[in-house]
């Protein structure tokens, strides 16, 4: 590089962290967060070996509370009645804590497994077997088709019937 006279130093880019410009920082970098979220929220019930049940499609900032009576109420295949010698369990994560949730899940004959919020990961022998990575291995079967990683589709009815081709594929596997 050619030094200018009216240029102080050698001519040699600034390299060192603390010389970087404050007004070359990225613009969203400054921007505020507005606590809105774009993309899609897949609210999803599966079995226990991981077929799925159920699925309703909404956007990414409703909570997941709101959709749980409409993914209760979407099951396709004809649910067994629940009785005492088999009841029914509904394991969910700790987004689901709460007494609308948990009045939901009892009206529909289930029994609910949340975890508190606030309480450690530890497990005890007295809580039996993990199931919510079952929901997550369906999720990533979902994610390993490409077309459905990221939503191009404008329309809901067209992602959702991706979606449905993908459950029935994961199932015809099964």
């Amino acid at each position: 590089m050619t030094i200018w006279p009216g240029l102080p130093g050698s001519g040699k880019a600034w390299t060192e962290p603390k010389v970087k410009l404050p007004w070359l920082r990225r613009r969203w970098e400054t921007t505020r967060q507005i606590g809105e979220k774009k993309g899609t929220k897949r609210s999803l019930l599966v079995d226990g070996r991981g077929a799925p049940l159920s699925l309703i499609v909404a956007g990414a900032n409703r909570h997941d509370v709101k959709l749980l009576a409409q993914t209760l109420d979407a099951i396709v295949v004809p649910r067994p009645k629940p009785t005492k010698r088999r009841p029914q369990n509904l394991c969910v994560d700790k987004g689901y804590a709460g007494k609308p949730a948990e009045k939901e899940m009892r009206d529909r004959g289930y029994i609910p497994h949340v975890p508190q919020k606030g309480m450690p990961k530890a497990r005890h022998k007295t809580q039996g077997r993990a199931r919510r990575w079952v929901v997550e291995r369906t999720h990533s079967w979902m994610n390993n088709y490409r077309k459905l990683r990221v939503r191009y589709e404008k329309k809901a009815a067209n992602f959702e019937a991706l979606l449905h081709l993908a459950i029935a594929i994961i199932c015809w596997r099964m």
